[in-house]
């Protein structure tokens, strides 16, 4: 019945006889590339189907796509289709389990020959032309399609792309697709199915989509309730995350630059947050969820049936798995607790199973929104956000979590997921975790709301510091809100603080809990934030990572020693704990082998111990007087030889090729060292010295060349309109004019001037007029 098609021909008079499969399957696939030919499974014959069948172990699957083909014609009512795709259902879905499970390794055609076979036949294209017809109907009279229609329709898809590549790929690239399944979002029962697989396409489309092109998007959203909102957010978390963040330290700043120079306008994902931030209410709701308490989730009977959807629901085959041994843990704890009574144990395990799903069910939506709160806060509305984030009390409401959710007691090393090791990212519980750790981070990060982070007797201990120090207190203490800021014995700065120190040495959070909290400390120097930490023994469990523990992590190395950095940073009652706690020339040449282990790890700390020893040493002070003659560490620094060793080495690993964003400091902090160096009117011995360095260690000009080239590559990145010089006026406080004086002075021409480089390169071992270009 009218299955011919168009290109009926293409197999031409041969395919009658029994054709080899082989050439059956290769004219399918050359019709689908070049569109002539035989293009879907409904063109060739019942009979030769039938026949080649058995032998091709096709499972029926071409002869049901051909009677769904039939049966979806445009004036059909769809009655008859569903009963045919259920029957196709099962054979896909049991290959998706299969590859779901088996951890998704490289998924051969050959393991998958249903969904291979199911694709070829032109399955795909023809479910996506069933679930778009009403859209395309012009009549009266709209088609309409059962919700358990598009439900297999939507199940069969997600089944073969999970199995396919090359369909997810194809079906990103057909916009007026992906746009409509945002529109099937609306209706409840299909909700999570089409959620899924809009996610999976979203994750393979080449071109980021434009969340303004999505029709009545503020209504969609207005239209969620709390979860499917929570769901909706691991979409958005691809519409508003720049595409290559990930590797953003690894890129080279002279790639990073030109780049900027193609990209004049905003690029779409900070489109995407901006058409966010304008759908009314978005926000609220956001921190609603991220804050609400696992007991104001819906009540158990409605929290099952959301279960039961959920797991029918393929991919999270893994989390059911999670549950499981979640629950059998409290069970076992709680028969534990109570074997006394066996009867007992029994009732609290069915209490209680539905409330460890409903942790880990939160936890799961926690994590969504927070990421997209995150991207949020560190993108182009970065103040408008956080005025929002304040005013909705977002920071109280997860502080008011912190124990029973996001760091609670027993779970985290517990929940293992199928045989990964402990620290593997894909437990929600350590993501939900390191998830937190980066919000912190940025929203602290050169942000006066930080202080909300703070409850108000910890906020009024600040106040006393500085009043007890006779220093005035900082603005955005004083301006901080009070009604918006922590409550509770604790603020989640003390909180986070409390935590690390019981972290386990090779704990993979120990690098995004210093970062947090570095990121407190960021921006001008404030010495009663420092000595509010100080006070808590913050000093002493870095030094005790550091030395005692002899951290080996490059990653946490580096995080411990910019927090050290910040921590010390012109305190000199922080000078003085560090000499209490690093006693012996033992202890003091463990710390130095982990400064020298890596500079591009310990530069910032280099930099820091520079600048307060430079402060230290022009004030007239008995107490700074005293721990200068004491300390190991400034000594150590105030010899000119050491300084003279660290700059050398500084410029010698960065090359301007190599700069990225997590080595440039290296640049910046050799500059720290010379422009005090100038201050005192010691730069061209700095510059003599440096050249007789080079004349011990290799041959003339290797280093001051280089050096010449980077610091003529830094007049081009820092005097860039763009980019912010405040950051490295309050990390040094030493004013951007100054660092652009001295640049300049260190770059003259004029071969006779004192303070020039060139004077200091032999005319025969001058090397650098050449200009960077992208190599």
């Amino acid at each position: 019945g009218g299955a011919g098609g168009g290109g009926g021909g293409g197999g031409g008079g041969r395919s009658r006889r029994a054709a080899p499969t082989t050439n059956i399957l290769a004219q399918l696939r050359r019709g689908q590339l070049s569109g002539r030919g035989l293009t879907r499974g409904a063109q060739i014959t019942e009979a030769l189907l039938k026949e080649r069948d058995k032998q091709a172990k096709w499972n029926g699957i071409p002869l049901l796509l051909q009677k769904l083909y039939e049966h979806s014609h445009p004036n059909s009512d769809f009655s008859q289709c569903q009963s045919i795709l259920k029957e196709i259902s099962p054979l896909l879905s049991m290959e998706a389990m299969a590859f779901v499970t088996e951890d998704r390794k490289a998924a051969q055609e050959s393991t998958f020959p249903n969904t291979y076979t199911f694709d070829l036949f032109g399955g795909v294209d023809l479910l996506v032309e069933i679930l778009m017809r009403p859209t395309l109907m012009t009549q009266k009279k709209k088609q309409k399609i059962s919700d358990d229609l598009i439900k297999d329709c939507l199940s069969i898809l997600y089944n073969t792309c999970i199995c396919t590549e090359g369909v997810t790929r194809r079906l990103a690239e057909r916009n007026d697709f992906v746009l409509f399944l945002f529109t099937l979002m609306t209706n409840k029962k299909t909700f999570l199915q089409t959620a899924t697989l809009i996610e999976d396409i979203l994750g393979v489309k080449k071109e980021m989509i434009q969340l303004d092109d999505i029709p009545n998007l503020a209504s969609l959203v207005s239209s969620f309730d709390q979860q499917q909102l929570a769901n909706f957010c691991r979409i958005l978390a691809v519409t508003i995350s720049e595409l290559d963040t990930g590797s953003d330290d690894k890129h080279t700043l002279l790639a990073k630059n030109a780049q900027q120079k193609k990209n004049l306008g905003p690029s779409r994902a900070e489109v995407n947050q901006a058409t966010l931030l304008n759908i009314p209410g978005f926000i609220e709701r956001l921190c609603k969820l991220a804050t609400r308490k696992v007991s104001e989730t819906t009540g158990t009977s409605s929290f099952l049936q959301e279960l039961e959807e959920w797991y029918t629901w393929l991919d999270n085959a893994l989390v059911l798995d999670a549950l499981m041994r979640v629950a059998n843990e409290e069970a076992e704890q709680s028969s534990t607790e109570s074997s006394d009574e066996s009867g007992l144990a029994n009732t609290s395990t069915r209490t209680q199973l539905p409330q460890s799903m409903k942790i880990m069910h939160e936890i799961m939506y926690k994590l969504e929104v927070l990421y997209v709160l995150c991207v949020l806060l560190m993108g182009r509305q970065r103040n408008q956000v956080h005025k929002m984030i304040a005013e909705f009390r977002l920071i109280p409401g997860l502080n008011n979590l912190f124990d029973k959710l996001i760091w609670r007691k027993h779970s985290a090393s517990a929940l293992v997921l199928h045989g990964h090791n402990q620290n593997c990212d894909c437990s929600p519980d350590i993501t939900l975790k390191i998830q937190f750790l980066r919000l912190l981070q940025s929203f602290s990060d050169h942000h006066e709301n930080k202080y909300l982070l703070l409850n108000s007797q910890e906020l009024n201990e600040l106040s006393a510091i500085s009043h007890k120090a006779n220093i005035p207190e900082v603005d955005a203490v004083v301006n901080t809100d009070r009604s918006l800021v922590c409550d509770g014995k604790r603020g989640l700065l003390t909180r986070l603080l409390q935590v690390m120190k019981k972290e386990p040495a090779e704990s993979s959070f120990r690098f995004w809990q210093a970062r947090a909290v570095e990121s407190f400390l960021r921006g001008t120097t404030s010495y009663a934030d420092q000595m509010f930490l100080l006070k808590r023994g913050l000093l002493e469990h870095i030094l005790y990572c550091i030395v005692d523990s002899e951290c080996k992590s490059r990653d946490v190395l580096q995080s411990y020693f910019d927090l050290l950095g910040e921590l010390m940073k012109f305190n000199i009652d922080a000078f003085k704990r560090f000499n209490k706690y690093i006693n012996t020339d033992e202890k003091f040449q463990i710390f130095l082998n982990q400064i020298n282990s890596s500079l591009v790890d310990s530069n910032m700390l280099v930099r820091c111990i520079t600048l307060s020893l430079d402060r230290f040493e022009n004030q007239s002070d008995a107490k700074v007087a005293e721990v200068l003659s004491e300390c190991r560490l400034l000594s150590y620094m105030s010899q000119m030889s050491m300084r003279m060793s660290f700059l050398f080495r500084l410029i010698n690993i960065i090359h301007v090729q190599t700069l990225t964003q997590e080595n440039v400091s290296c640049l910046n902090t050799s500059l720290v060292i010379l422009m005090l160096a100038r201050r005192k009117e010691k730069l061209p011995f700095y510059l003599r010295t440096l050249q007789q360095m080079e004349y011990t260690e290799k041959y003339p000009g290797f280093i001051l060349n280089n050096f010449h080239s980077l610091l003529r590559f830094w007049q081009q990145h820092y005097l860039n309109k763009d980019k912010d010089s405040t950051c490295l006026e309050n990390s040094s406080c030493i004013s951007f004019t100054y660092w652009k004086e001295t640049v300049s002075i260190l770059l003259s021409p004029d071969r006779t001037s004192p303070c020039a480089i060139v004077s200091y390169i032999d005319e025969a071992y001058m090397d650098i007029d050449r200009d960077f270009s992208e190599e």
